[in-house]
């Protein structure tokens, strides 16, 4: 199945190597090793993940140049995920994201996204001055979450935009759902463009056959992946996986390197090899165990009385072609509480930290690291939440629409860069907006740079901070205040939306 031993660890033998021989450091970092460092620090989290934070020399292999053990762990990596290629990042999932866009659009190009996209996709687009044509994916109006995009809407948006030089599509969603991703990669590829994936949730799925198809087997041609996020590597690791053909694998590694740091942190590359490592051995196993952890937390929660945790039943709605159960989407608006409500009574009295809340929800992520014991102390803490709330008297709340994609006049990348002023929310309906609006629920941007700001997104956004959700993208932290576009008539004014 595998052309190379995947049992190798190449890069974290290496750095093994370079710790028992004791090596002498005369390079950075400073802390040689933790010699240097503050004894707090170093008592708590110990001398040995110190003593292979390294810089870039023959031994380690160097991640902008590698020909040593990081080509190595490349390779195996790319062998796994069935990919060509395969690029480590140490900057997250959201610089593989931005370095996949900037591969394969560029100024004035058009790429075709989801609106529900991670705002690294509009930073990647910013970075690239591609001008965004964005899809509507469907929305359940019964959690108030987004689903996915449909390969009919794909079909529909690449005929009225047949200039298009890239789509972009999510596999899956923050909250579990895909697509038909291979029918979209065959409609796609019918205009001899490339099909690039977001699958920062999706780096499990290769490794299952009991969970939706991933990116490179479903045809695609790049996706990035948080190989952290429910696989086991460190957090800030990540994986760009690309097949070659209509894309330019040169073009990929010359923005790779344009974009990451010359000081990578080995730490977090041996993290990307052991966990690759991992999933190819015992990564069937592993995942098994956590999809049946999910299916009985998912089981006990619809027992539960005001709670609601959607699964397969969603799978055949229009946008809902698959579904992973390791997300676990705890809907509490029947018991009169918001999600954000519902997270702060679980982080502060029972000392259990979900994902992420919306207005209507908690999002938990299942993964390789989750025990029985855990699932058990989040469902208890969720039976007494429940009987508390269930007594107060407090009636359901209710499903707010999502204000409409706004006109957009300028490419995101013109408002960004452009002459902009900072002036009150409420005041700034009808200008153009220079900043983002990113608020849960369903995820999906409410404003990006660009656009005209509405009536509709201002009272959205004040509602949602009524209730006491985070909403982020400006300037300010309060969002009193946005940036617009001042004198945005000396700019070259795109009336197309």
């Amino acid at each position: 199945m595998y052309k190379y031993d995947q049992t190798k660890t190449p890069l974290f033998d290496a750095l093994l190597d370079y710790v028992n021989n004791d090596t002498i450091p005369f390079h950075v970092p400073g802390h040689k090793k933790g010699q240097g460092m503050v004894n707090r620090f170093k008592d708590f989290i110990g001398t040995n993940v110190m003593a292979i934070d390294v810089t870039v020399f023959k031994q380690v292999d160097s991640l902008h140049k590698p020909t040593g053990a990081i080509k190595e762990a490349q390779e195996l990596a790319a062998d796994a995920n069935n990919a060509d290629d395969t690029f480590f990042c140490v900057h997250g999932t959201s610089g593989a994201i931005q370095a996949m866009i900037m591969s394969v659009v560029g100024e004035g190009d058009k790429i075709l996204v989801p609106r529900n996209v991670h705002k690294s996709v509009t930073a990647g687009i910013i970075l690239s001055g591609a001008m965004p044509v964005y899809m509507q994916p469907e929305i359940d109006s019964n959690v108030g979450v987004a689903l996915n995009v449909t390969p009919e809407t794909v079909q529909t948006t690449l005929e009225q935009n047949r200039d298009a030089k890239a789509v972009l599509i999510i596999n899956p969603t923050y909250y579990g759902v895909s697509t038909d991703i291979e029918k979209i990669a065959g409609i796609v590829h019918s205009y001899d463009i490339p099909l690039i994936v977001d699958e920062a949730h999706g780096p499990h799925l290769h490794f299952s056959d009991k969970l939706p198809i991933s990116a490179m087997d479903a045809g695609a041609d790049m996706c990035a992946q948080s190989t952290h996020k429910i696989i086991g590597s460190l957090t800030q690791s990540s994986m760009l996986q690309v097949r070659r053909g209509l894309v330019d694998v040169n073009r990929v590694k010359t923005v790779m390197s344009l974009l990451q740091t010359t000081s990578p942190s080995y730490i977090l590359l041996a993290s990307l090899d052991v966990a690759r490592m991992q999933m190819v051995t015992e990564g069937k196993e592993l995942l098994d165990k956590t999809i049946e952890l999910a299916k009985y937390a998912r089981a006990e929660i619809n027992n539960i009385e005001g709670l609601f945790c959607f699964g397969e039943e969603v799978v055949g709605l229009d946008g809902a072609y698959d579904f992973d159960p390791t997300k676990i989407t705890i809907t509490c608006k029947n018991l009169g509480i918001s999600g954000h409500e519902l997270e702060r009574i679980l982080a502060e009295k029972y000392f259990i930290q979900p994902e992420m809340s919306d207005l209507y929800n908690i999002l938990c992520v299942f993964s390789i690291g989750d025990t029985q014991e855990k699932v058990d102390a989040l469902l208890i803490a969720l039976r007494e939440i429940s009987k508390t709330c269930s007594n107060s008297g407090k009636n359901k709340i209710e499903i707010m629409s999502i204000p409409k994609i706004p006109l957009r006049m300028l490419s995101p990348r013109d408002a960004f860069n452009g002459n902009t002023i900072s002036i009150e929310l409420e005041d700034s309906v009808g200008e153009i907006s220079a900043e983002f609006l990113l608020t849960y629920p369903p995820g999906i941007p409410v404003l990006c740079p660009g656009e005209i700001i509405t009536d509709e997104i201002v009272e959205y956004v004040k509602a949602l901070k009524d209730a006491g959700l985070y909403v982020q993208g400006t300037d300010d932290p309060e969002v009193n205040f946005i940036k617009v576009v001042n004198e945005h008539k000396r700019l070259n004014v795109i009336t197309s939306a």
